[in-house]
């Protein structure tokens, strides 16, 4: 009996060998005892998932999201010490499983990759930030970086828009109603941590080319030439931006 799983009437274990791994008591038998582990677990997963995917379940629906996280659990079984890590698969998972979304496909696919940006947000590292006099006199050649824990994200629906209504509400997010889905309409998205809070920014399509390539290497000379070639962008304005970047403390 795998206890990462739910259990079915095809599980099958010996006294013995349940036995072997719980005792039992003068209320219940081992298996029993054993089983009562198995449902507990695997609720515990599912609430995790209720908690870190409530825009997911906007996007589906209560019933259709749960029947999604039952087959994701039962492929992707915990395989990490922390609660923290569970739906790190399920982009890569619903990609091989579109069925389990139907009609809803591309929408559960940004905000599962929003909701999961903003898991990573969350926790993840920081390093000592430069701020803005740092970079006011260097030249086109500096190489810098963007705090590992910033997620550049490029949606195509107003996920951002529900997620947002989620985090500032108390209610159920049954309560909250659910956006009319636009057609697709490119939207580029900071997700980042200030002050032990995570925000999301949006951004012009030559901000995000601007970042995306600070974050993969690129000089400063580079990533302005991957961001604002052929645009009659408004230096100042360019300036402008990166003087927000580094009062948000983005820039390694």
């Amino acid at each position: 009996m795998d206890i990462r799983r739910p259990l079915t009437r095809r599980d099958r274990l010996a006294p013995s060998a349940a036995a072997a791994y719980v005792k039992p008591n003068d209320r219940l038998t081992s298996r029993q005892r054993l089983e009562i582990y198995s449902r507990s677990y695997w609720y515990r997963l599912m609430d995790s998932l209720y908690d870190d995917f409530a825009g997911l379940r906007m996007v589906l629906g209560q019933r259709a999201f749960g029947r999604l996280i039952r087959a994701y659990l039962i492929d992707c079984p915990s395989r990490s010490f922390t609660m923290r890590d569970l739906g790190s698969r399920l982009d890569t998972w619903l990609r091989r499983n579109p069925q389990h979304a139907g009609d809803q496909f591309p929408v559960a696919l940004d905000m599962i990759r929003l909701e999961w940006a903003h898991i990573e947000a969350w926790d993840g590292p920081a390093e000592a930030a430069l701020c803005y006099d740092d970079l006011a006199e260097v030249g086109p050649d500096l190489r810098i970086g963007l705090q590992p824990h910033i997620r550049l994200l490029d949606l195509q629906y107003q996920v951002d828009e529900l997620r947002l209504r989620i985090n500032s509400t108390a209610e159920p997010s049954a309560k909250i109603a659910k956006p009319r889905w636009r057609m697709p309409e490119p939207r580029f998205l900071v997700v980042h941590r200030l002050n032990l809070s995570v925000f999301y920014k949006r951004v012009s399509p030559e901000e995000f080319r601007i970042l995306r390539a600070i974050r993969d290497g690129k000089t400063i000379g580079e990533a302005l030439e991957q961001g604002i070639a052929e645009t009659s962008i408004d230096p100042g304005l360019v300036g402008s931006w990166f003087s927000a970047w580094a009062e948000f403390g983005w820039f390694i």
